[in-house]
């Protein structure tokens, strides 16, 4: 049974959300309510030596532009509030689903996000993160960013999944610096080399993630491009 639409309409449109601009590269870096993971060991970090994608800005045409920033896990609401947003233009304005151009971006904690439900499964996320479910509000251990209708959600949430919501056209951002949690989690606990852990992280990252150096890179040149900065989470 769905709780009163109205109530989780505000949770995912009111909670956490926040328009603005990037103050500084520093400033953005620590926007997240909790401290980066051990400390500042992910701005420690080597940069990603692969050649950095850039061309989703060649993809941003649409009249209205918005950057989502998801700094959290926070059950999906980054994911889910970036769908209701381009919703809500389209009702108000009468807009064709291409003259809103939504970027999501998916960094610090929120790097989990942007992995399959296979790595969940096998290294328990929702159980360490104390994920919890976006409509019951009781731990899951399901990635909140890929759930369907057989999961509880209602039908028109269930569209705004990060796997439908990159088959529509929307760009989805995940932070390099973050990604390399992901990889020491996978190196210790499956106690491979860095090398074969990052290997496998990348086979679990969701199909049409798009890794940049970093969140504030990925949210910098989002602004750049023309987006409206959204604090999502």
């Amino acid at each position: 049974m769905f709780p009163d639409r109205r109530e989780f309409l505000q949770r995912v449109t009111v909670g956490g959300l926040a328009l603005g601009t990037l103050p500084s590269m520093l400033e953005a870096s620590t926007l997240s309510s909790s401290p980066p993971p051990r400390g500042d060991r992910s701005l420690r970090r080597q940069p990603q030596t692969s050649p950095t994608d850039v061309s989703w800005t060649r993809r941003l045409t649409g009249k209205h532009k918005a950057v989502f920033d998801s700094p959290d896990i926070e059950s999906g609401y980054g994911v889910l509030r970036a769908g209701v947003v381009a919703t809500q233009y389209a009702e108000v304005f009468k807009l064709a689903p291409a003259d809103f151009s939504a970027v999501i971006v998916l960094r610090h904690t929120g790097i989990s996000l942007a992995m399959t439900q296979a790595y969940w499964n096998e290294y328990q996320v929702g159980a360490a993160k104390q994920v919890t479910h976006p409509i019951t509000e009781k731990p899951t251990d399901r990635n909140p960013a890929l759930l369907t209708e057989a999961d509880g959600v209602p039908p028109m949430f269930a569209s705004f999944a990060l796997d439908k919501a990159i088959a529509r056209g929307v760009i989805v951002l995940a932070c390099a610096l973050a990604f390399g949690d992901v990889i020491d989690l996978i190196a210790k606990t499956d106690k491979r080399k860095s090398e074969d852990a990052e290997a496998k992280a990348r086979r679990m990252l969701i199909p049409g993630v798009i890794m940049q150096p970093s969140g504030v890179f990925a949210t910098t040149l989002a602004q750049e491009s023309g987006c409206v900065y959204v604090r999502a989470t």
